[in-house]
Order: C-alpha cells, then structure tokens, then sequence
C-alpha cells in the first residue's frame, strides 16, 4: 500500500507495528522480509519514486579534513536509495574483517562471519545474485578462461565478486506497493525521534514534508535505515530529550566515520599477455571475477588493513580523472555525467595505444579505512527547510591506511617478480615512506559505515549485537553505520545480510 504523505490531513497519526525509517536497500530489505505477516510495517521515504532536487538538498553539509564529495551528491532521497546508481559490486567481508586484531585500533565485531552466512545467503536472493559461493573454484567451473595469476596461494589470493542490477526502486516498487501489510509512505521526511520520558523508549518519530504538513508515527518497534550520515544525523538530532543526542551518552554517535580507499596506486607490467578474464569486469555482463587479495596470515605479519587491487588497463587508466576531481557537483546527476564523460573520453583515446602498454595494467586500490574516533559526523549550525540541523563530515585518515596501501603493492611487487610474470612500479605519492598523507585525488567508494558502531560494551558501541541502540529498548539501527570495521568489499552485501538478522531477531521479539 502506498500513501503520499503529502495529501495527508496534517498532524495525522500513522500507527502499525514497526517502523522503519528509510527505503534503500537496507530499509526496503527488511520490508520485504515481513510481507504477509500479520504485523502492519510503516515504510517512511522521504522523497517519491524519482528525483527530485528540492529533496536531496535536505541532503547537503559541509566536509573538512581530507578532501571529499559534496554531501548532497553522495546519496539518493527517494525510492530505493542509492540502489539507483550503484554498481552492483557484492562479495562478502572475509573471517578476519570480523576478528579483533592487535594491530588494528578499535577493531573487533560481537559478531563473526559464520553468525552471517545464513542471512548472506538470503541477501544473495534479495539482490538477485547468483548462489552464496565466493569460491574461485566453483566459479572456475562455471565460467570459462578464469585462470589466476600464477602467484603464492599463502600470500595472494583471488577474492571472488559477483554482480547485482537489483536497482530497488525499479525491482521492488511494484512488490511493496501490492503488499497488504506494508504501508509505504513517501514524502514522510523524519525530522525527530521522541521517548519516553526515562529515554528507554522511543513513543514516536515526527515525520514533515514540503507540503508544510507534519504527522506522528507510533509502533512498537522503530528501525532507522536512512544510511550511515543520515542515522547519525537523526540520533544527534533528537536531542530535546537527551542534549546530547540519543543513545550518545558515551560520546560514540557519529564518530569512526569510514569509508573504502579507492585510489590508482600502481602499476601492473607484464613480461607477455597473459590472457584471462579472471580480473576483468564489463558492467552488465560480467558475472564473477576476482580482485588480488593479501593472505590473512601475511596481514597479521606484515600489521596491514585488508584491502585488494582490481585491474584496468593502462591505456585506459592514465586518461581516467580521479573520481574525487569528477564528482564535485552538488547535483548527482550533473556530477554521474561528468564521470561518465571522462570514461567514455579515457576510452576513446585508448584506443590509439599500441605496444608494450597492451600489456600493462592501473592497479585500483579498495581498502577498509582504520576506524578513526575523529573521523566523524557532527551537526552543524544551520539547518535544512524542514528544521533539522545538518550533518558535517570530518574524514580523517591515519597512517595504517597509507601504511597499508603502500605494503599491498609491495608485497604484490615482490609475489609478481618470483612468478616471473612482470614488474610492479609503485605511484609516486606512495613511494616515500615517511609520508603519510594522501593526496587530494584520493577517492572514495561513496561507501559510508561506521558511525552507530556496533559492541557488547556500551562504551564502545552505540548497537549492541542485535543493531539494538544501547538504553533504548525498541530502536533499532539497519545498514552499514552498524560496522565496527568496514573490510575491503562494497558495503551493500553485509548490510543487507546485516538488515535481514536484525529482521529475524524481530520476528523473534515480537
């Protein structure tokens, strides 16, 4: 069922028995989980079923420290979330990801890999991906001419990807609107979460539009799944109650802001062509390949973060912009055309290159950031047209991530010269090692995680293990803000998986 906000009596009262706030992946995830269930489920968007510019501006903030997107661009407000131009990338985080390790400050999930299979499994569905296997071999002998760099299994190996074009907005839209116990509402932008008085319990969150209209929504049980900035933002927000934001009593709300490092940072000559599609990846088509990945053994040993290179031609690679330089318009759409621009004008020159660098690769960086307490999401002083005060990002960088990403290519260096097979020349903001500074170029994923962090301790975490906000006995944060730790895959995967366990422990409460 679907309800536009707008062309509600205002100060009406919308009841059900859980609430879930956003409908992204995360949001529209656990939806579809309670379909014909006896449960009424309130689905609250804040935009409509397609761009609207007026909306995303709620959106907009301010960024300091290293340098970032603008935040208007860096998520979509409507229907389906930032499903509408994602590029389906999925794999799932490794065993270590979840692990507390010594060299990595803060690191640690109450929770490991196998608490997550089952719902991976089911997020492989939601997504319409192939089976839950991530193995090179399965998918050696399900696609042809996959064969892997000839390098040691004990220091490299391949990480498997599959591809997803579930753009929600388009897949479930239908689905959702059919369902006769979920209740979507569109235009319902939430601008604040009350309590009870003793704060242990959220009564309502107050939902206003541009129509000037402004209602109440009460359940049992509230989820907030409006993405990593924005649930941060809400939480600070609601702050009549507790100054100091909900569920912020131990200061965690919005810190350990983190993102993946997307970054050119070497590059790949062979001795000869080495013909494989294992490292290849044509959008639309593709259905697994692989991206070279560091050993969880070599990453206790050498004291590095997890992350993997992904290759592109050279020829193509040296004309490409860094995304951070292409990606600078307030207006997703005007900033997805001027990076889509640049890649269509980096592959037409291409296409004049002949020779050595025929065999010759850009080795792409996606590495997991170190959880950082300053890297953080604050509010600032001024407020969007609906009253609520905007988020600031602060992205903070240390120096295990530079550490991290020079010591994979290193060691990439060294695999690739024993092979035989080539020669690796390291980028040149990497190669002195006393700098631990990134350049402005430096891009991210556009994968947000870790600001509602997740821990038994209260002092630690602000979800515990259920992605329950610790006090609060029936708010419950979904989606990537919950990581402790962010691993090197595209976070959309685990927090969907993520989303669904948080949804089976409902089903259980309730």
């Amino acid at each position: 069922m679907h309800i536009d906000a707008r062309e509600l009596e205002n100060n009406s009262i919308i009841e059900g028995d859980i609430c879930i706030v956003g409908a992204g992946a995360a949001g529209i995830s656990i939806a579809l989980d309670w379909i014909d269930s006896p449960y009424k489920i309130i689905l609250l968007e804040g935009g409509g079923f397609e761009y609207d510019d007026k909306v995303q501006e709620l959106y907009a903030g301010k960024t300091t420290g290293q340098r970032y997107f603008p935040l208007k661009s860096v998520r979509l407000h409507y229907f389906g979330g930032t499903t509408g131009h994602w590029a389906g990338m999925c794999s799932p985080l490794d065993p270590v990801d979840f692990k507390e390790r010594a060299w990595v400050p803060n690191s640690g999930w109450p929770i490991t890999k196998k608490d997550l299979d089952p719902f991976y499994e089911k997020a492989n569905k939601v997504l319409k991906l192939g089976p839950y296997n991530y193995e090179y071999d399965y998918w050696n002998e399900q696609l042809p001419n996959l064969t892997p760099f000839p390098l040691d299994k004990k220091v490299v190996w391949n990480k498997m990807w599959q591809y997803s074009q579930a753009h929600y907005g388009d897949l479930y839209k239908k689905t959702v609107i059919e369902a006769k116990n979920i209740h979507l509402y569109t235009y319902a932008n939430a601008v604040d979460i009350k309590t009870e008085d003793n704060i242990s319990k959220v009564k309502e969150v107050v939902v206003k539009n541009y129509a000037g209209k402004t209602h109440k929504v009460r359940a049992r049980h509230f989820v907030m799944a409006c993405g990593t900035i924005q649930n941060a933002r809400m939480l600070l927000a609601a702050n009549s109650q507790a100054p100091q934001g909900l569920g912020n009593e131990n200061d965690l709300v919005g810190r350990y802001f983190q993102e993946h490092l997307e970054v050119a940072s070497a590059e790949l000559w062979l001795a000869k062509p080495f013909p494989t599609d294992l490292y290849s990846w044509d959008y639309g088509e593709t259905k697994a390949s692989a991206e070279l990945a560091i050993t969880e053994e070599v990453q206790s040993k050498e004291k590095m973060l997890n992350g993997t290179a992904s290759l592109l031609p050279l020829s193509v690679g040296k004309h490409q912009k860094p995304r951070m330089e292409t990606w600078q318009e307030g207006d997703p759409r005007k900033s997805a055309d001027n990076m889509f621009a640049n890649w269509g004008e980096a592959a037409k020159k291409s296409k004049g290159e002949k020779g050595n660098i025929e065999r010759a690769y850009q080795l792409n960086t996606r590495i997991e950031q170190a959880p950082n307490p300053n890297s953080r999401i604050t509010l600032g002083e001024e407020k969007d047209e609906l009253g609520v005060p905007r988020a600031n990002l602060h992205w903070q960088l240390t120096a295990l991530d530079k550490y991290s990403v020079r010591k994979i290519y290193q060691i990439l260096g060294e695999q690739v010269g024993v092979a035989g097979i080539g020669r690796i020349k390291l980028k040149e903001f990497l190669r002195d090692e006393n700098d631990d500074t990134f350049p402005d170029s430096t891009n991210g994923g556009w994968h947000h995680m870790g600001t509602t962090r997740m821990a038994d301790d209260p002092k630690k975490g602000v979800v515990d293990s259920n992605c329950q906000v610790h006090g609060i006995s029936n708010l419950f944060i979904a989606g990537a803000a919950c990581y402790p730790t962010s691993g090197a895959p595209n976070p959309t995967l685990t927090l969907t998986a993520l989303s669904l366990r948080l949804s089976n422990y409902l089903k259980n409460k309730m």
